[in-house]
């Protein structure tokens, strides 16, 4: 076989190859043909190596057939690209598909604090095996309402930032053992509940809703987000459904790690309301108003913007071009 016969036959199907290949935009019909003759011109660079080995028209056919496949494979998208559809679409979709699961979740958690707080409180017994009496009556006197002002608001702001972005990032990664989002949410519950209780004691459960209201609105909220997220990507692997199991938790752990990402926004503003508005002087409407003013609006965010993009057919997982073909299945 001639390589020089060969480009003369092929010269025009190979520019038509070499100019679907820098099209931007294609419709469904020249995609196929695209296909049809990037296969084609892989039979051509077979025969012209088979027939002269490494040549000008071998080399000149496969820089065609690798700028064909890079627009059949599509390049990367640019990542400052993405960030507008991530917190447009991607974040709010999977925090919509949680948002009955973290209801639930928000409820038995003031369930048990409740519970803890009312049953402690009621019994001095079990208040006195907490500690000495003069050190727990500093405590509610003192020492809880001195922690948000100890340290300077920058640093402290940081500090329990830091502390529950790990904390919900711990939630969402270890959820698929469907034990650790539970641990942590029943620590946080029997600590904030026995705190409660101390104060309740003393004649300061007034002291410990308002010093918690301001920035435990959002806080807590995220940290429900993130158990429900973690208990998702569990379920995902206990009952996959029709898809395979591994299939379907690498779905739920894709989408669902997007929330991780986003609470670490979510939990920098409970930081700042925790170091900058819970121990300022001001008065306490003002203060619960500005922490109900930023859960309105994560909430908001949740529901209103996450509908949007669920209607949309967004559920926070990669699209097909970045996580790949799904297998179909039957049924």
């Amino acid at each position: 076989m001639d390589p020089d016969a060969l480009t003369a036959a092929r010269r025009h199907e190979w520019e038509r190859l070499d100019e679907l290949s820098r099209t931007r935009q294609l419709d469904g019909a020249e995609i196929d043909e695209l296909v049809t003759r990037y296969r084609s011109a892989a039979a051509d660079l077979a025969e012209v190596k088979t027939a002269a080995g490494r040549s000008a028209v071998g080399d000149h056919i496969s820089t065609m057939l690798a700028r064909a496949r890079l627009r059949l494979t599509r390049a990367p998208e640019n990542v400052l690209r993405q960030i507008p559809r991530f917190f447009a679409l991607q974040l709010p979709a999977a925090l919509y598909r949680l948002r009955w699961l973290t209801l639930i979740i928000a409820m038995l958690f003031v369930g048990v604090v409740a519970i803890v707080a009312v049953w402690i409180s009621a019994d001095p017994t079990l208040v006195a095996s907490l500690g000495g009496r003069a050190q727990l009556e500093q405590y509610a006197e003192n020492d809880f309402t001195a922690y948000y002002s100890e340290n300077p608001a920058a640093v402290f702001a940081g500090t329990v930032w830091t502390n529950n972005a790990w904390i919900a990032a711990q939630c969402v990664l270890f959820g698929i053992t469907g034990i650790w989002p539970i641990m942590v949410l029943v620590q946080n519950a029997v600590g904030v509940g026995t705190a409660a209780a101390v104060l309740a004691a003393f004649d300061r459960a007034d002291v410990f809703v308002l010093f918690i209201l301001p920035h435990g609105l959002l806080e807590l909220t995220c940290i429900f987000v993130a158990a429900a997220a973690g208990l998702q990507i569990f379920w995902a692997w206990v009952a996959p459904g029709t898809r395979r199991r591994g299939e379907a938790l690498a779905s739920a752990g894709r989408s669902l790690a997007t929330v991780a990402i986003g609470l670490v926004f979510a939990l920098a503003v409970a930081g700042l309301l925790e170091g900058f508005v819970t121990a300022q002087p001001w008065p306490w409407a003002l203060k619960i108003g500005i922490g109900a003013t930023a859960l309105g609006l994560f909430v908001f965010y949740m529901l209103w913007v996450g509908s949007r993009a669920h209607r949309r057919g967004e559920t926070g997982d990669l699209d097909e071009w970045q996580a790949g073909t799904p297998t179909l299945t039957a049924g």
